[in-house]
């Protein structure tokens, strides 16, 4: 028996991506050809892999199996490619990048510029998505290695702490607290809060530190991402928490102005991280040696030294 491993990689993505629509976007498929490969691929091991009785596609006991199986055979095929790129060290390969959505917009651009400039040779590219999305980037192997604000709780991954940030809480200038002083739970009692969306480690910080200070199930608005949500503050949808490095231009622009708390902001790591299983290519050791290299985020100008 031959196991088609086109038909196993289309199986793999329908179980990660939990449905067969949502596989054929990924791979950029029609659904029908998605379903009829996976269906050929159930009559030549002559076995069901995949539960259709409900909307979410769930593995059967023989798919989970033969799913656990693929990752380390498509894993095994990434350690080959790194294992032959080794021979030609960094002057030529690829480099892909995962960034959680923060670290990926405010750091990691100018932090592949430098490694372009370093290695020209090197084809590099950043995925970006919250940490839920990348924490499963690295485990499907689409991407070797990582950056990442928090320490992801996956036992699969080997995370080494690089930087650190704090959040702040930003508001539109003008707010009824812009210039009252630092501000504690009673003054932000009715506030309504710009949140990120759930998945992300922004989430986990802003619930954690508004429980801290007493705002309990405040009224809000979820939004996906920094840009979104610091353009929701602007349009006075609400107060937010965010990375201290996602607001250095609009600080300096005067769009948005920083409110100083009683209680200090939590400050936050942020990780190198990859899959502990994982055997990386030149290209991907040269960029966490880079990323090593870098010293603190620098403090931000003007308004932000008050928080």
């Amino acid at each position: 028996m031959t196991l088609d491993l086109h038909r196993l990689w289309i199986f793999l993505h329908v179980i990660e991506q939990q449905g067969f629509s949502a596989a054929a976007q990924k791979l950029y498929m029609s659904q029908p050809s998605v379903s009829n490969q996976v269906r050929k691929l159930e009559e030549s091991l002559r076995v069901t892999l995949v539960d259709r009785s409900s909307a979410r596609v769930r593995p059967t006991a023989e798919g989970e199996l033969l799913a656990e199986y693929a990752e380390r055979v498509f894993l095994l095929a990434d350690e080959a490619v790194a294992a032959v790129q080794q021979l030609s060290g960094l002057q030529t390969g690829r480099l892909v990048v995962g960034g959680s959505t923060t670290v990926g917009t405010y750091l990691l651009p100018d932090l592949l510029a430098e490694y372009r400039t370093r290695h020209p040779g090197i084809e590099s590219h950043v995925v970006v998505g919250n940490n839920a999305t990348v924490t499963q980037q690295l485990l499907s192997g689409e991407v070797g290695v990582a950056v990442v604000a928090g320490v992801p709780d996956e036992p699969r991954l080997v995370s080494e702490p690089v930087l650190q940030e704090r959040m702040v809480l930003i508001a539109p200038p003008g707010h009824r607290l812009d210039g009252t002083g630092p501000v504690d739970g009673e003054l932000l009692a009715g506030e309504r809060f710009v949140l990120r969306e759930r998945g992300s480690q922004t989430r986990e910080v802003q619930d954690r530190t508004l429980t801290q200070w007493g705002v309990v199930a405040p009224a809000h608005t979820e939004v996906w991402g920094p840009e979104v949500l610091k353009r929701s503050v602007r349009a006075r949808l609400g107060i937010a928490l965010i990375s201290e490095h996602a607001v250095v231009d609009e600080l300096r622009a005067g769009t948005l102005v920083v409110l100083p708390t009683r209680q200090p902001t939590e400050a936050r790591v942020v990780s190198l991280v990859r899959r502990h299983d994982r055997i990386l290519s030149p290209a991907e050791n040269a960029f966490m040696d880079l990323v090593r290299e870098q010293p603190e985020w620098p403090e931000l100008p003007g308004p932000a030294e008050s928080a």
